[in-house]
């Protein structure tokens, strides 16, 4: 018989789906039943935005401090130096120390939407680890730490198994890499008597060594968790879109594109969709994800609004779902659409309605903007586009345009005041 947690936080990451595999659920649950505790999450800043992919573990941490337990939002300045293997055919390029920082500052914003930051005792602490990496001694680090682990068993962990078997370089740069995530788990739980680690069934190796090396060197119990990597119904990895990452920064990506892309959830998927990135109760979940025909769209509707909410304030959340209305519902333009602003001068002699397709993010390329035209997959001013070699002036700019790609995307274009 499966084990049921008694601890608040368990007990709702299992009925909402979020819990794959723990090192000793029942150890962990007593261990939060007994008092508030702190757990981690670890970020590297490869990019300027996280992006959906990242949201489920940032709910992870969410429901930790509702729970009234103490959340740490583990920044990689140090890690991503170096750059995680796990499961990636290649070497990730690497970034400058001044890139890092700079990411790390913009990926602030999304953590700060979904955690409450502060000096409280149930308060989220935001930490880099390059505060203790960049100072290591690489000697007395291969003396004290290395020697604790394992080559053989390294090599046997999937994520650098799968690499190998099919031939690809590992480097020794990335090598080192799950030494460090380990040393990272140890120093937090030396700093932040931190007990949990959390992250994707990804990490379960970079977590078992931690645990490992925390075990042998300070002689304490600490707990890995982690959560399923997450897959649409029909197969795809959750996080992408046809027009790239769905990234969590407004910047990068507008609260209504935001808004969209929840909309356009899949009829299988809602539900699930509902636990896992919304707070609404479970029960109330799996009405509205068991819901068919044009009731499961006004779930996926609600869904959106959750989520947006969440993630952009309720204001911005509103306005993108009556944004939606005006464009599906009425056919009108709508205030909120992503928009892109053109200069005189960038159609001083004309432009393509393929060159505008790609730049307003409808289209990866030229070719892909071509092939949906010929497809009959694009629309300008909701009229059909057939001629790809269509040249758009300054005159037919006198007001916004409205490009669409198929029946859910669409963007508006307009000259610069």
């Amino acid at each position: 018989m499966a084990y049921t947690p008694r601890s608040d936080f368990l007990h709702a990451i299992q009925s909402r789906g979020f819990l794959a595999d723990c090192t000793d659920l029942e150890a962990l649950d007593e261990k939060l039943r007994s008092g508030p505790q702190t757990a981690y999450i670890g970020y590297d800043a490869t990019a300027a935005s996280l992006h959906v992919g990242h949201q489920m573990n940032i709910m992870v941490l969410r429901w930790f401090q509702k729970t009234g337990n103490r959340p740490v939002t583990l920044m990689g300045g140090g890690t991503t130096k170096v750059g995680d293997p796990s499961f990636r055919s290649d070497e990730r390029p690497l970034l400058t120390p001044g890139a890092i920082d700079g990411n790390i500052d913009r990926m602030k914003q999304a953590f700060s939407a979904f955690l409450d930051y502060g000096d409280g005792a149930t308060d989220a602490v935001m930490l880099n680890n390059a505060e203790w990496l960049d100072g290591l001694k690489y000697l007395d680090f291969l003396r004290d730490i290395g020697r604790h682990f394992s080559v053989n068993r390294m090599l046997s962990f999937e994520s650098v198994k799968s690499r190998l078997d099919r031939e690809q370089s590992l480097s020794f740069l990335e090598f080192n890499y799950m030494i460090l995530q380990a040393y990272d788990f140890m120093e937090l739980y030396r700093r932040e008597n931190c007990i949990l680690q959390m992250g994707g069934s990804d990490q379960w190796g970079n977590i078992v060594n931690g645990i490992d090396l925390t075990r042998r060197v300070v002689d304490k119990e600490v707990y890995g968790l982690t959560t399923p990597l997450l897959t649409t119904s029909d197969g795809r990895k959750m996080g992408k879109s046809a027009g790239g990452a769905v990234w969590l920064n407004a910047d990068m990506l507008s609260p209504y594109e935001y808004w969209q892309f929840w909309r356009n959830t899949t009829d299988a998927d809602v539900g699930r969709f509902l636990k896992l990135f919304t707070e609404l109760p479970v029960d109330e979940c799996e009405r509205l994800g068991a819901l068919e025909g044009s009731e499961i769209n006004e779930a996926k509707a609600l869904l959106a609004t959750e989520v947006t909410t969440l993630m952009h304030g309720a204001e911005a959340a509103a306005t993108a779902a009556k944004t939606a209305r005006e464009v599906f519902e009425k056919g009108g333009i709508g205030d909120d659409l992503p928009t892109l602003i053109l200069s005189t001068e960038d159609v001083s002699e004309g432009i393509s309605v393929v060159q505008l397709i790609v730049r307003s993010g409808l289209a990866k390329s030229g070719k892909d903007a071509k092939r949906l035209i010929a497809e009959n997959g694009a629309r300008l001013n909701d009229e059909p586009l057939t001629d790809a070699g269509l040249m758009i002036d300054v005159e037919a700019l006198a007001g916004p345009i409205k490009l669409s790609a198929g029946k859910k995307r669409h963007a508006l274009v307009t000259l610069e005041n």
